[in-house]
């Protein structure tokens, strides 16, 4: 099982170069390694990294969906409006269309998934670092 720096090692897929295309849209550094990119295919899959304390801003998947597969690492998903979900390897999360989210690595653990997108992001307003830093007081039985 992968977890924390074994992740950057690319245990299962290589951890791929700096997703610096996106920058402007998360806190932190992650990596992207396109996985298929059949243009008849009408879904993107990519092994996602994440550095400690990573995460994307809000967005929401418009006409289509995500499914993200946890391979390496912990992190954190949430919905608007939800509670937020710690994440392990092995947890299969699907975002449904239309639906505001956000998702990271804790802050102390790199964090790996397998992202299957489809439709266009509409990237919204950043995780801010209050919200961000109280995840871990609601979930202190994890440490």
């Amino acid at each position: 099982m992968a977890i924390h720096e074994d992740v950057k090692n690319g245990v299962i897929f290589p951890v791929g170069e700096k997703n610096e295309a996106f920058a402007q849209y998360f806190v932190g550094q992650s990596y992207l390694k396109s996985l298929v990119s059949d243009p008849n295919v009408n879904v993107g899959v990519g092994n996602v990294t994440f550095e400690r304390g990573f995460r994307y801003n809000w967005h929401i998947h418009h006409n289509g969906f995500q499914i993200l597969l946890v391979t390496g690492g912990e992190g954190w998903y949430q919905e608007e409006g939800k509670p937020a979900q710690f994440l392990k390897v092995g947890d299969v999360i699907v975002t449904h269309d239309g639906v505001k989210h956000w998702h990271g690595a804790a802050k102390d653990s790199w964090s790996e998934h397998i992202a299957i997108t489809a439709g266009t992001p509409e990237w919204l307003e950043p995780v801010d670092d209050e919200t961000y830093n109280e995840l871990l007081k609601g979930f202190a039985f994890l440490k």
